[in-house]
């Protein structure tokens, strides 16, 4: 008699959809096995090291025996203090350090458990598409029903909330929004942020809008921060990173802010999760935010060259384009007759050249591609002259 053989994956788990792209990272793979030079225009990954000061702070904090201990949950104070000083600053916002502002491990670490410390089964979480899928996935995982929210180039890549069913709505209890948008470059004013508040209460919403890009930003635009819109500090919270702003990725630091109810039911669930963050990358975080502001300017305008660079070789090519005012993301229209896989495995096999499939990030992007531009000056000079030959 055969054992009973039990499934791995829980029923939770087997939700979350297949990874998209296997077959292209096989040919990836495959090609480079073959001696080919292939170029990754796929990871928003800056490649432009973390500013000195910033390192130099974290290197004196971690030979402080002081931070070797536990952290506190919600995060440092000093840290907390200097995210709320830095919204004054940048966005005019005021925040209360104890009751409104949290750190985590990473901006995508807190966006992945707000559903379980808000959703109960069977609730919407209403998710932009095109999206950053964590969005879907952690509605997904946390028992919940993610609905499409489709972000159409008409009108901007921003959503049209009259869109969406009034018993929709009404089961809604989260609305995940990005703006400066990931992967569409796309960005947002005050205005619909003040439409996007007026939903909320309306439907008794509690808005999530991931701001992660909004220092890198080109030709002067200064993205606005959600909580600048009236009454939205009752509605929601806004999640921001040091990772893109800093050139931090791989130092995992981001905070949550905002509405101090939200902000203390996801510290309740971390408290259960995690013990923080190490305090010596949160005094590092300190002097990002409390430092001088010219690192930050070199990096956006060398990102700002490699757009330039990247979106001018495109058009040349006769690509669809949009020239971004934010983000390291340029988001193409991929030709008639391809969808965005077999437009990227078309890029691949002609030009070496690794572009993300916009399917990834949900239906609506299946007929784009994106291309990032944090890869070294004569890396993405190379890869724009193999992409001017593709066909």
């Amino acid at each position: 008699m055969e054992p009973k053989t039990r499934q791995v994956e829980s029923a939770r788990l087997q939700r979350v959809p297949p990874y998209l792209f296997a077959d292209l990272d096989r040919r990836t793979e495959e090609l480079q096995r073959k001696g080919v030079d292939v170029i990754s225009l796929a990871v928003g990954d800056p490649d432009l090291p973390t500013p000195d000061h910033v390192v130099e702070a974290m290197r004196k904090a971690v030979e402080d025996p002081a931070t070797h201990r536990y952290p506190p949950y919600a995060g440092t104070s000093g840290f907390r203090t200097a995210v709320a000083e830095w919204y004054l600053r940048r966005f005019g916002v005021r925040l209360d350090p104890e009751r409104q502002v949290l750190a985590l491990i990473g901006s995508k670490e807190g966006l992945a458990h707000l559903p379980w410390a808000l959703l109960n089964p069977g609730d919407v979480a209403l998710v932009p598409d095109p999206g950053y899928p964590v969005y879907r996935v952690a509605t997904l995982l946390a028992d919940g029903v993610p609905r499409p929210l489709p972000l159409r180039p008409a009108l901007g890549f921003l959503p049209d909330l009259t869109e969406v069913p009034t018993e929709v709505a009404r089961r809604a209890r989260l609305l995940f929004l990005n703006y400066p948008n990931n992967p569409t470059a796309a960005t947002a004013e005050v205005d619909f942020f003040a439409e996007v508040v007026r939903f909320a209460r309306e439907f008794d919403v509690v808005v999530v809008h991931d701001n992660s890009y909004s220092e890198i930003a080109y030709d002067g635009y200064r993205p606005p921060s959600f909580l600048q819109a009236p009454g939205a500090l009752e509605v929601g919270v806004e999640y921001h990173s040091l990772s893109k702003t800093y050139c931090m990725t791989g130092w995992r630091l981001g905070w949550v802010c905002g509405q101090a109810e939200v902000v203390a039911a996801l510290a309740k669930l971390k408290t259960n999760l995690d013990s923080g963050v190490f305090v010596a990358v949160q005094r590092a975080g300190e002097a990002a935010l409390r430092g001088p502001d010219e690192p930050v300017r070199d990096r956006v305008a060398t990102f700002q060259a490699r757009r330039d660079l990247l979106v001018a070789g495109l058009r040349e090519a006769g690509w669809k384009v949009t020239n971004p005012r934010a983000t390291f993301y340029v988001w193409a229209e991929v030709p008639d007759g391809f969808d965005s896989v077999t437009f990227a495995q078309h890029v691949l096999d002609r030009a070496a050249v690794v572009v993300t499939p916009g399917v990834g990030y949900g239906e609506v992007g299946d007929r784009y591609v994106r291309l990032s531009f944090t890869t070294p000056d004569h890396r993405l000079r190379e890869a724009v002259d193999r992409l001017r030959r593709v066909r």
